[in-house]
């Protein structure tokens, strides 16, 4: 392996840091790397493996003003390309205006999530509440052969170079950006017709946008979507003809809010309601489902005169504090997946009778799927989805829904060792909606390591067919994508997919 380091950040964080989510498995890093050929220790780079594995994670490098929220973090892209049984990997701090600015200063210039906007150094700021740091630290997609990152409540969108973690800028659309409201996390892509599809929201009404951007990267279609009032979207789902957007009863207090406060209360009295929308434009229509809250969504698909819209129900998106674990356990429980109960769920939205019926998939506590690019939008079979460590937020391993027949195949990282989002690359040739690799970064806390694994998507509970060390245990975090190397520009113009980098 080669391994080269090309560049550190200063961190002001304290050495005697006791946060949880600022060390252990989310210690963050500093540092980042080049790294070519990557060191097998066990199995063998597939040969049919072609393209980038691209990861978000957060990596704060200043103190909170005064309560830190691991979603605050600054955003860095681990790139792990494969081509010709070959490697390489690449990791690099989003270069946003915000990391910038604090950067300068040495210091903390905005609010998080979990603190009072008014505690903010600067009056200006991003995201739907207002004076808070785009981090660009929590989704990343690839579109038109070039990644973007995005934040988790509405922000830029950065361009970052797939080969080598570089951000390249802001995405502008040719002048029709959305700045004022940004774009939240979890844009679409549709392989099959090169879109971009998006959603914002503020607390401003009408509260939601919904946009397309061509496959020219145009924006060609951005229309409002009221609603009742300031609400909180996470995700997005698409079908052939529409999209999907939802109006969720887990929102900021009204009454909170009147006093500068963005307190999330669970209305259990107030239906789910999902908004239909013909992708470039027509009457928007609702549907009223059970009270939940869905912060991801696997897919949807049209069945008849059905939409059939697949993700993870919360049994409870508002978990009481019981008093149990120690103080960063019940401060955190909204992360957790066994304390908000996330189970793969369906419903189905009739277009004709506006009917809504729903079913539980799984018994299992699961989230953060993934499924085939292939068939995003499409009928599948297929979800791949992380289960967490107890009261925590923490991937400790992996199951494999089989939709049709129900069965469930699961696979765990083992003790001490966590995962990331984890991606589905169809094998090149692949014939089959399974026939691929799944890949996933681990943060091994026993070795003190972190290894890209390879596995066999469709039998994961063979374990890895091939695990390659990078150069530094990395931090847990978020969301990734994969990139075939068809998608890529230069991929295959080099003699190497490392040496493309350099084109």
């Amino acid at each position: 392996m080669s391994v080269e380091i090309v560049g550190r950040m200063l961190s002001t964080l304290p050495e005697d840091d006791d946060h949880p989510y600022r060390t252990g498995p989310w210690r963050p890093q500093t540092t980042e790397w080049s790294a070519d050929d990557l060191e097998v220790v066990e199995g063998e780079v597939p040969a049919d493996l072609d393209g980038v594995y691209l990861r978000n994670t957060e990596n704060p490098l200043h103190p909170s003003l005064k309560n830190y929220h691991p979603f605050d973090g600054d955003g860095m892209v681990h790139v792990v390309g494969f081509r010709d049984g070959k490697t390489f990997y690449r990791n690099r701090f989003v270069r946003t205006d915000g990391l910038l600015a604090e950067s300068e200063a040495s210091q903390s210039l905005w609010a998080g999530i979990s603190e009072n906007p008014a505690l903010a150094r600067r009056d200006d700021g991003w995201g739907a509440r207002g004076r808070m740091k785009d981090a660009s630290s929590t989704d990343v997609i690839v579109h038109r052969g070039m990644a973007l990152t995005s934040f988790y409540q509405c922000g830029d969108l950065y361009r970052v170079d797939p080969y080598s973690g570089d951000t390249r800028g802001k995405e502008d659309w040719g002048g029709r950006f959305p700045f004022e409201w940004g774009v939240s996390a979890h844009p679409k892509v549709d392989d099959r017709t090169g879109e971009l599809l998006f959603f914002n929201y503020s607390k401003e009404a009408p509260f939601m946008h919904y946009g397309v951007v061509d496959a020219d990267n145009t924006l060609v279609h951005y229309v409002d979507v009221p609603l009742p009032g300031p609400r909180l979207p996470h995700d997005m789902a698409f079908t052939e003809n529409y999209a999907i957007l939802n109006d969720f009863p887990l929102f900021w207090d009204a009454t909170a809010l009147e006093r500068g406060v963005h307190a999330p209360r669970f209305h259990r009295d107030v239906p789910s309601r999902f908004a239909v929308i013909p992708r470039r434009g027509g009457a928007i229509r609702w549907f009223e489902a059970e009270p939940t809250y869905v912060l991801h969504f696997t897919n949807a698909y049209e069945d008849g005169d059905e939409i059939v819209l697949d993700g993870f129900f919360q049994g409870d998106p508002e978990p009481a504090d019981n008093g149990m674990g120690d103080k960063w356990q019940r401060a955190f429980r909204f992360l957790a997946l066994d304390r908000m109960q996330s189970r793969l769920h369906r419903w189905r939205l009739n277009l004709v009778t506006g009917a809504v019926r729903e079913e539980q998939l799984s018994d299992r506590v699961t989230e953060f799927g993934m499924i085939n690019g292939d068939f995003l939008g499409r009928d599948y079979r297929y979800a791949w989805a992380a289960t967490g460590k107890p009261s925590w937020f923490l991937f400790d391993g992996l199951v494999r829904h089989d939709l049709l027949t129900g069965a469930e195949e699961h696979l765990s990282f083992g003790d001490g060792v966590y995962g990331s989002e984890t991606a589905m690359a169809p094998r090149t040739g692949s014939t089959g909606e399974d026939d691929g690799y799944l890949i996933t970064l681990t943060t091994d806390m026993v070795e003190d390591a972190s290894y890209c694994l390879v596995l066999d998507a469709a039998r994961i509970a063979d374990g890895p067919v091939c695990k390659l060390k990078l150069p530094e245990r990395i931090s847990s975090g978020t969301h990734s994508t994969w990139a075939a190397g068809s998608e890529l520009r230069r991929w295959h113009n080099a003699e190497s997919a490392a040496a493309s980098i350099g084109l």
